[in-house]
């Protein structure tokens, strides 16, 4: 998913000593539906634990990024969150490696 991060909450330590950072991010995109063009755009609480948190911690606010994870129930149930496992940063234009976890 490509989507740029609109902000950020500080570096948080899981019991387990793990780093972990939540974040907001938004997407924006145009997609076919059955032959019709259509906007799709959302915002959506992400979390990412261990390694990847330090990539996420470098990245630019407001600039396309592509991040591959998955969803999962937000502890109190209520909604989903993206579970944040590789990001491919973009600066200025530039694209570079991914970081994972």
């Amino acid at each position: 998913m490509t989507a740029q991060i609109v902000e950020r909450a500080a570096l948080r330590f899981t019991p387990a000593g793990l780093p972990a950072l939540d974040m907001s991010l938004r997407h924006a995109s145009d997609v076919a539906q059955l032959g019709s063009p259509r906007k799709v755009a959302f915002e959506i609480r992400a979390r990412a634990i261990g390694p990847v948190t330090e990539a996420l911690l470098a990245a630019e606010l407001g600039v396309d990024h592509a991040f591959e994870g998955f969803l999962g129930a937000q502890r109190n149930g209520r909604g989903i969150v993206f579970h944040v496992e590789t990001v491919r940063l973009t600066t200025k234009g530039h694209h570079h490696a991914p970081a994972s976890r």
